[in-house]
């Protein structure tokens, strides 16, 4: 446990000895497993999972023994599953011969109220402009009507216009940013996560892309980034998995969305082949026409046919 990295591996010669690193490592596995994220569960766990108590020998650590070993040794987890990773590979369990790439979204500490793009911020701007106008407009006309006009509520007005000009000139401040890092998005929580479409839905995570080996489905690599669209990820991601594999050639199967020409030579020259199909964009597709692949050429009479059965004569 020392060699990989985990700290406190040996007790002090004073007070109590501490927790061992390697069964707080079986505990935050076991909860990996069972999808059971909290310190507070799974010190719950610890009392009245069977599972827990069997493989923790009776110890019961508290929730923030669990969570300070995840905080200390937050960097010597990904050498541990590396080593899974070559164990796997040693007992023969990876086929070595094809992997599959894929992605999914994971969500941040970051509300979607707290992410900001370019063209929300000057949306902002614009109404917060408007708002002062207007605002601004009616305590002139309090001042003119000064006499039925009440104190409390010009000094609400003005209250307002105050709050709308702090937040506007934070809104500036973000906008200024933006040219200056070329950043598309701001995230005030968590600086690193990115809005990102998952499913149905829009919510702030990571793009987190997964090689899998296809002989037991075994993931032999995984990166997390903040990229919010999988095109261009195929090569970082498959490549790394390569390595771990010890191979000279592998081929690598995904889905249209990581479809980028740059990428897939990329994969070529790194003694990849991948399988990628081809997406079908254009705005031909997205006025509801035809696609490329629905036209069936013809040699016999050099002609192309429709999904309507017309012939268009070369």
């Amino acid at each position: 446990m020392a060699a990989a990295g985990f700290v406190r591996h040996a007790p002090k010669q004073t007070g109590r000895p501490g927790y061992a690193p390697a069964d707080l490592l079986k505990l935050y596995i076991y909860g990996y497993l069972n999808r059971i994220r909290s310190s507070r569960r799974l010190e719950a766990e610890t009392h009245r999972n069977v599972e827990a108590i069997w493989l923790l020998r009776h110890l019961r650590p508290d929730f923030k023994t669990i969570a300070d070993f995840r905080r200390d040794n937050r960097n010597a987890f990904r050498p541990i599953f590396r080593q899974f990773v070559l164990l796997c590979r040693q007992l023969d369990l990876f086929g070595r011969e094809l992997i599959a790439v894929d992605g999914t979204r994971i969500k941040a500490v970051n509300n979607k109220d707290r992410n900001f793009t370019r063209a929300s911020l000057a949306e902002f701007v614009r109404l917060a402009d408007a708002k002062l106008d207007d605002y601004l407009q009616r305590l002139d006309a309090g001042d003119a009507t000064e006499a039925s006009t009440s104190g409390a509520r010009v000094e609400r007005l003005a209250e307002k216009i105050a709050a709308i000009r702090a937040r506007r000139a934070r809104c500036v401040a973000m906008l200024a940013e933006f040219d200056r890092t070329g950043e598309n998005q701001i995230s005030l929580t968590d600086p690193d996560s990115r809005a990102m479409a998952a499913h149905t839905h829009v919510a702030v995570g990571y793009n987190a892309q997964i090689a899998l080996d296809a002989k037991h489905k075994l993931i032999v690599e995984q990166q997390v980034t903040n990229q919010v669209m999988d095109m261009g990820l195929l090569t970082q991601t498959a490549e790394p998995a390569k390595e771990v594999l010890a191979v000279e050639t592998i081929a690598v199967v995904t889905d249209r969305g990581y479809f980028k020409i740059e990428d897939i030579e990329a994969c070529e020259k790194a003694g990849m082949e991948p399988y990628v199909p081809r997406p079908q964009r254009g705005p031909s597709v997205r006025g509801g026409f035809c696609r490329k692949d629905e036209f069936r050429y013809d040699p016999d009479s050099d002609s192309f046919v429709c999904p309507a059965g017309k012939k268009l004569e070369a």
